[in-house]
Order: structure tokens, then C-alpha cells, then sequence
């Protein structure tokens, strides 16, 4: 199986709930076409560069994921008549760009759950800058 990175811009007018089922329906699709999700990233609603089916804003989510190359066809299949779906794209990864995005998820996970140690302070005198003789 191959790893894939998807960015997709969903209708930035559609509520929470609703933009929660378009996503879901997009991570079903992928998992049962043999697929495994490897990390989801989710930029929220955006202003786009320039006008895209009379859409000024849109909802970003990124994907990246492990799945047989006859599961993109389906997904892209899938983008074409899925209403909410403003702009795709789909890019197979290269194993170091594959191992970057992975390695990227995993040093900010780990930041977010270890917890910042606290560094001492000591006490140190003041240094005078007059003359003591």
C-alpha cells in the first residue's frame, strides 16, 4: 500500500455538525476501501486565495493515509458528485516525505502530552558597577 496526503476544501457555509458528517463519510470511505488513516489535521474554515464556485471561504482537512491505489479512484470518484467538496487533492507520498509527515504528527503529540519542565532560577547578587576599594 501506498501513503497519501489529501487536502480537501469543504463548503465553509455548512454548520459543525454537518461538516463533521462530510468528513466522516470521507474517512469511512477510505477505511473500508482497505484503507488506514494515518493523521487527520484540521485547519478550519479559511478565506480562499481567489473565488471557487462563488466561495470566498472554505473548511481545510488534511489526510494522510495508507490505501491500494484503487482506492484514490474511488475517493476522486467520490469528490466529483460529493456536494460539500469545494476543491480536492490527492498526492502519493514518497517514503521520506511520508516519513516527514509522520515524524512531524509525532513530535507535536508528544509536545502537547509530555509536560514542560520547569527550569530553577538561582539566586544570583547583583553586580555593582561601582568602584570598591
Amino acid at each position: 500500500m501506498n501513503i497519501y496526503e489529501n487536502i480537501v476544501i469543504l463548503n465553509a457555509s455548512l454548520s459543525d455538525e454537518e461538516i463533521e458528517t462530510a468528513s466522516g463519510k470521507i474517512k469511512d470511505l477510505i477505511t473500508n476501501s482497505g484503507g488506514e488513516i494515518l493523521k487527520t489535521d484540521v485547519w478550519g474554515r479559511r478565506k480562499l486565495a481567489y473565488e471557487i464556485k462563488k466561495q470566498k471561504k472554505g473548511f481545510y482537512l488534511l489526510l494522510v493515509f495508507k490505501s491500494p491505489s484503487a482506492a484514490i479512484k474511488k475517493l476522486e470518484g467520490y469528490y466529483k458528485v460529493f456536494d460539500p467538496v469545494v476543491k480536492y487533492l490527492v498526492i502519493k507520498l514518497e517514503k521520506k516525505q511520508a516519513e516527514a509527515a509522520l515524524k512531524s504528527t509525532a513530535a507535536v503529540e508528544a509536545a502537547t502530552v509530555a509536560p514542560v519542565e520547569k527550569t530553577e532560577q538561582k539566586n544570583v547578587a547583583p553586580i555593582s558597577s561601582g568602584s570598591e576599594a
